[in-house]
């Protein structure tokens, strides 16, 4: 496992590396995957990522390199933890920032009793549906690209569990929270549930995972950092790894 340490340990990426990047906003994890597997060619290396984040959303992913992406499944099952931030007297199609709003309500009236209440409505198994413009397939397509483009999809269930919601700062229309959930739980139909609970509309405004698992991200490599690393180890000795 890596840590955010300035002093890089040698990696030995085919046999398995765990790493534990952050996320930048903007950056898909497909982008943050194919950034690490392009910067180690000409090494043909696999690579994957165990557990999606939004987009919009920041923090701790982690990336399997080598023989060890057989174990990405295991480490996708784990616990979760996230802080974030959502705005309540609003709505947008994709219950984040990635949309236009589409609804406004009054939340004045709105007390910080309310607010705990609704949350602990959320806490133990609940019930979910994917957000549309998510990376669920549906039909062996993405329900984004169906969104985009105007088709209205049948969206699944799916049961998680909140083992833990904690309203952390209410200054209205902003309510910051945090979040330990089951995997597979979308924080932003959370966020969006939390709206229609208070009679209102809620949207996502920030996200950011916080653990998986045992793993925290506070141990986390900054993602230029690590690539820049690599680029300076081929520089120097011809390859970005120690092959053994």
């Amino acid at each position: 496992m890596a840590t955010n340490s300035h002093s890089f340990p040698e990696f030995n990426f085919p046999e398995g590396e765990l790493l534990l990047i952050n996320k930048p906003i903007s950056w898909t994890s497909f982008d943050v995957v194919n950034k690490i597997r392009t910067s180690l060619k000409p090494l043909k290396i696999k690579v994957g990522h165990a557990g999606t984040l939004d987009p919009l959303a920041t923090g701790l992913l982690l990336v399997c390199t080598g023989k060890l992406t057989k174990q990405i499944d295991s480490f996708q099952a784990e616990e979760k933890e996230y802080t974030g931030t959502f705005v309540l007297g609003a709505t947008r199609p994709s219950f984040d920032m990635e949309t236009e709003i589409d609804a406004t309500f009054p939340f004045q009236h709105i007390q910080e009793a309310d607010i705990h209440a609704a949350a602990t409505q959320f806490k133990g198994e609940i019930t979910q549906y994917a957000p549309a413009h998510s990376a669920v397939k549906v039909n062996g397509e993405r329900l984004y690209v169906k969104a985009r483009l105007g088709e209205e999809v049948e969206l699944k269930k799916r049961f998680v569990e909140i083992t833990e919601f904690e309203i952390t700062r209410i200054a209205l229309p902003e309510v910051d929270f945090r979040v330990v959930c089951s995997k597979g739980t979308y924080i932003r139909s959370l966020v969006s549930d939390m709206g229609k609970a208070l009679n209102n509309g809620a949207y996502l405004s920030k996200l950011t995972r916080t653990r998986s698992g045992n793993f925290k991200l506070e141990n986390a490599f900054e993602l230029t950092q690590l690539i820049d690393y690599i680029r300076l180890k081929k520089a120097n000795n011809g390859e970005p790894t120690k092959n053994s």
